[in-house]
């Protein structure tokens, strides 16, 4: 277990944290909670637990929600299944071109997605931003899947042309604002993920296409919706999170430092084995008396599994989320390295995700260990 664990990287941890501060002072925009407030607010929550949510029938967030390929039927029996593993939260993208579209209907279907959530007692952190995969989004109908390819028709939110020009952010402050009147205070909400991996080049996948200055720019943006998001000042609090693992995160580029000194509760993520992952916590929970959640993990190949990855983190108190619930168009089963290496069939070893498309688990050993460790 992570606490058993503390000993060994006890030297370390007091080695960085100790004497002088890993992270330089950043600026905070006024409103973050205090820790006080913040641990008050974790203490009265469940443990999260659960997935980062795609249905099986969409190849990206565009897809999930637009109008024309929308999927209530197929988010609810997904839902069904991952409330039998016990799994009581999900971590959800949104994007800005469904604001621009019809933003009163893109609302009314978060509203309709959030009614389904709720019935199968699931809480959502919804996602605004993404810094991965395609940077040139497009709204309407999305290409097909590239044949088994890891997350072949992810795309970015916003895209390249936006955000290589910050004279163009203050049109997503509509979005940003606009969502977040309508949901400020609704408690099926669990918090709001202001912008994932915004400084990720995506180097095995789009690298050629990214902006040489993407970390610098994308700070800008994420100190803006920052802004834009304390202006509104919701009952759910909010969070940016640090995205390598152990020995990259304590590298300390200047947009996390912004991102730790501005969320009202740490996430993080981490796809390593066992012990990166108890190290990463224990420096985290050394340096931020705040709740963490780990809002990514386990990728099989490289070591990163349930067992005994979820319940360590569950001994610890540490929100855990797993990237991905059902195989399906995303294909996430396939590894990274699918942007590289050729493969011609399902591998032998999933990469992400739980369940086949029919809801049978991928290993009913994996799944029974879940309903383990949250009580289901």
């Amino acid at each position: 277990m992570i606490l058993d664990r503390l000993p060994r990287v006890w030297a370390k941890v007091l080695f960085l944290v100790g004497g002088a501060a890993i992270l330089p002072a950043a600026e905070t925009v006024p409103g973050r909670w205090p820790e006080e407030r913040a641990n008050a607010w974790y203490a009265a929550t469940p443990w999260p637990v659960g997935a980062n949510y795609l249905p099986r029938t969409a190849i990206n967030q565009l897809e999930m929600w637009q109008a024309d390929t929308f999927d209530p039927a197929t988010i609810d029996q997904e839902f069904g299944w991952a409330e039998r593993i016990g799994f009581n939260t999900m971590r959800v993208f949104l994007h800005d071109l469904l604001w621009q579209g019809d933003a009163e209907a893109f609302l009314r279907r978060v509203d309709q997605f959030l009614g389904i959530a709720a019935k199968h007692r699931i809480k959502i952190l919804f996602v605004f931003f993404d810094g991965v995969w395609d940077p040139h989004p497009y709204a309407g109908k999305q290409r097909p899947p590239r044949p088994f390819v890891h997350n072949s028709g992810w795309v970015q939110s916003p895209g390249r042309e936006i955000l290589r020009d910050p004279a163009r952010y203050e049109a997503l402050k509509p979005y940003i604002q606009g969502v977040l009147r309508r949901f400020k205070d609704d408690q099926r909400i669990l918090g709001w993920d202001l912008f994932n991996e915004p400084d990720n080049l995506n180097s095995d996948a789009y690298g050629g296409l990214e902006l040489p200055n993407k970390a610098e720019l994308a700070l800008k943006l994420l100190a803006r919706t920052f802004a834009w998001a304390r202006e509104v000042a919701p009952s759910q609090p909010l969070t940016a999170g640090i995205w390598l693992d152990y020995e990259g995160w304590k590298k300390n580029p200047p947009i996390y430092q912004y991102m730790l000194a501005n969320s009202d509760f740490i996430t993080f993520h981490n796809y390593a084995p066992p012990d990166d992952m108890a190290r990463e916590v224990a420096e985290l929970r050394a340096r931020f008396r705040r709740p963490l959640i780990c809002t990514e993990y386990m990728a099989r190949g490289a070591r990163s599994t349930f067992d005994p990855i979820l319940g360590d983190l569950k001994q610890a108190r540490v929100g855990a989320l797993n990237w991905g619930l059902v195989d399906g168009k995303s294909q996430t089963i396939y590894p990274w390295e699918t942007w590289k290496k050729i493969h011609t069939g399902e591998p032998a070893l999933w990469h992400h995700d739980v369940f086949r498309a029919d809801g049978s688990p991928y290993r009913q050993t994996e799944v029974d260990y879940i309903r383990r460790v949250t009580g289901r």
